[in-house]
């Protein structure tokens, strides 16, 4: 029973996504969306893509001004992606909000949170 209670867990973990690197396949700079190739193989097949993952930018004080510094990812940099606890649509806006669906960890609330040293 132990063991057949190991394998559950292991099953469970690894379909639970958190964070990743992937490659850039494509970047709209004026929607901040990329499509990425995740790199971490967890089968025999390539990952698949993942498609409009909003990349964050940055609100930064410089000398005391304001400035609004959006990201300018290229195809083929490595960035790391992480899957939102819960569903993100509808929190977008800024407003609280019920999420439409159950879904936790998915690969559909994907958000790009930084570039890795690699790529800069």
């Amino acid at each position: 029973m132990g063991k057949l209670l190991h394998l559950y867990g292991q099953k469970q973990n690894a379909s639970l996504h958190v964070g990743f690197p992937c490659r850039v396949l494509s970047f709209d700079q004026e929607t901040c969306m990329a499509d990425v190739q995740p790199l971490i193989l967890a089968g025999v097949d390539p990952p698949s893509m993942i498609q409009n993952v909003p990349a964050l930018g940055q609100r930064l004080l410089i000398n005391g001004a304001e400035s609004v510094c959006k990201p300018a990812l290229k195809q083929g940099d490595t960035v790391l992606v992480i899957c939102s606890d819960r569903e993100l649509k509808n929190a977008l806006n800024g407003d609280i909000a019920a999420a439409d669906s159950q879904r936790m960890h998915s690969l559909n609330d994907a958000v790009i949170v930084g570039v890795f040293p690699c790529s800069l």
